[in-house]
């Protein structure tokens, strides 16, 4: 375990309608240290000065629910590829580093306060359509429902994406392409997904549209930011699906789309 000396600058803002600006703190870590834990160093000490703590999100620090959205030193979750920013550990950082904490900037996030943004913009994305609607009754035997094997492990990975928003603040335009591809690959990979297909992919764009996300220009940094490494792939079904439903949807009627 080793102990190292740090310069944090940490974007500080009371709340939406305040100015924000960055605060320099200067504080000591172990190795051994999560980020997250190393921020809970840091608001003990100021809470202990009779200063304000800072406000940052978190809740399982396990890398399962995506509520840990810091950019720290300019990169989504940090600079380890892969890893939520509760899951990176103070041993990716030297004695004598100086660390950049900002809160995710897209105009469809905004700031809370300090490091926390409003990311409900991604729940109503799901609520318009990332879901099934038929009634489904008690749970059925595993194997009840047929999937291919290459259908499943597609599904499985588009349903990794944890809804953390790196993939909008990694992206110059600030779109979530990658996020609403994920949750609409998810269920057009299933039987399941196939009756609203159409439907869903017509209203999850329309929503994601209407939020204020920017379009998608294949930068690819969503891919490259986001901590469940979910493909570009999905994006491509998307707007396959997408122009698919704009050419055959009639009313809301869907079309006929099989798996792809």
């Amino acid at each position: 375990m080793s102990e190292m000396q740090l310069t944090l600058r940490i974007w500080r803002q009371a709340g939406p309608d305040a100015n924000g600006a960055f605060q320099t703190i200067k504080t000591t870590a172990h190795d051994h240290m999560s980020f997250l834990e190393m921020l809970d160093v840091v608001n003990e000490g100021l809470i202990g000065d009779g200063e304000e703590p800072i406000a940052f999100d978190h809740d399982c620090r396990e890398g399962i629910c995506g509520s840990c959205a810091l950019m720290i030193n300019g990169a989504a979750h940090g600079p380890r590829r892969a890893t939520t920013a509760c899951q990176l550990h103070m041993r990716a950082f030297a004695d004598g580093d100086e660390i950049v904490i900002e809160p995710w900037r897209a105009s469809a996030f905004p700031v809370i306060r300090d490091l926390v943004v409003d990311r409900t913009a991604l729940d109503r994305i799901i609520a318009a359509g990332g879901f099934i609607s038929a009634p489904t009754g008690s749970a059925p035997d595993g194997n009840a429902v047929q999937v291919a094997k290459v259908d499943a492990e597609r599904a499985m990975d588009a349903a990794a994406c944890i809804g953390c928003g790196a993939c909008v603040a990694a992206c110059p335009n600030a779109s979530a392409m990658l996020f609403t591809g994920a949750k609409a690959a998810h269920l057009a990979h299933l039987p399941q997904g196939q009756a609203e297909r159409s439907r869903r992919v017509l209203a999850m764009v329309g929503m994601m549209d209407e939020a204020g996300f920017g379009g998608c220009t294949n930068f690819g940094e969503c891919q490259s930011a986001c901590p469940k490494e979910i493909s570009i792939d999905n994006i491509a079904l998307l707007n396959r699906d997408w122009l698919r439903a704009t050419l055959t949807d009639r009313g809301g009627h869907d079309a006929a789309v099989g798996v792809m």
